[in-house]
């Protein structure tokens, strides 16, 4: 079975970077990869996605500050955060499917801006 992990998370000031990670542990087939995030007491939204050929969306509350990268070599996604907001914080899920179910999830890593 596919495991997703996500790695990279952590405390930093506003303003601030980080730099996302998602291994996969199998083959590195997706068709669509992406990044979801989920505050406390608030629903999980959609920050970013990346289909196989390079085309990347982005919410308009993280466009231009934030980065939606993968590498099919290395099994890895990433998400580069810059300008970070406290409106940021949440956890960050990394997601990722295929032309068809299942959808896969990591278990999440905590980002946390404050000052």
């Amino acid at each position: 079975q596919v495991q997703l992990v996500e790695s990279g998370g952590g405390l930093v000031q506003p303003g601030g970077s980080l730099r996302l990670s998602c291994a996969a542990s199998g083959s590195f087939s997706f068709y669509v990869m992406g990044w979801y995030r989920q505050a406390t007491g608030k629903q999980r939204e959609l920050v970013a996605t990346i289909i196989s050929g390079g085309s990347t969306n982005y919410a308009d509350s993280v466009k231009g500050r934030f980065t939606i990268s993968r590498d099919n070599a290395k099994n890895t996604m990433y998400l580069q955060m810059n300008s970070l907001k406290p409106e940021d914080t949440a956890v960050y899920y990394c997601y990722a499917v295929r032309r068809g179910p299942p959808d896969y999830w990591g278990q999440g890593t905590q980002v946390t801006v404050s000052s």
